[in-house]
């Protein structure tokens, strides 16, 4: 059931940045887009009450609770980035805005020094989740399916910070022929 749940709410994250920037660019209706852009959290307290829910009422914590709560930290931490990158997609398509840049050189190794701020952020709000989930599991129930993804959230953090410290040392080079490219 917990799966589905988090299909769902995956899904509805979407449609509701689609609807969102969609009544904002198609419709020119900033208010109603602004509106359903600011309802996305919304799907992600569903998402943490509903796992609250299955697990007080007895079940045990199984993979889909643990990738509920991995899901609820990369969302709050990634959430207002993916709205902006479709922003900046949805205006260039359908309103005339400019072209979305790619980074070059020291701005994507500081985008990337960024990320790993923000996935730090996404695991430390998924291992509070992954806490307050065996807090209201019912008594006797099994959570090690909930505790054993604080070691991947680890990996995940150090793989982030890897990547930012090999651009660090090598930034990415602007591809020969690019110029005014953001970063070079």
């Amino acid at each position: 059931m917990i799966l589905g749940i988090i299909v769902a709410c995956e899904i509805g994250f979407w449609v509701l940045i689609a609807l969102g920037l969609g009544a904002r660019y198609i419709l020119r209706k900033p208010r109603l887009g602004a509106t359903l852009l600011v309802l996305t959290p919304v799907v992600d307290l569903i998402l943490l009450l509903a796992a609250g829910a299955d697990l007080r009422g007895g079940g045990d914590a199984s993979l889909p609770h643990a990738l509920a709560a991995a899901y609820l930290g990369f969302s709050l931490a990634y959430g207002h980035r993916m709205i902006r990158w479709a922003d900046v997609r949805f205006a260039h398509r359908f309103a005339g805005g400019p072209a979305p840049r790619k980074l070059y050189g020291g701005a994507y190794t500081r985008a990337c020094w960024g990320d790993v701020v923000r996935t730090g952020l996404a695991a430390a709000i998924a291992a509070g989740v992954l806490w307050l989930l065996t807090r209201v599991a019912a008594d006797g129930a099994d959570v090690s399916a909930l505790t054993g993804l604080y070691p991947i959230l680890g990996v995940i953090l150090a793989v982030e910070t890897l990547w930012a410290v090999s651009y660090t040392f090598w930034p990415k080079k602007a591809p020969v022929g690019v110029t005014g490219a953001a970063g070079t």
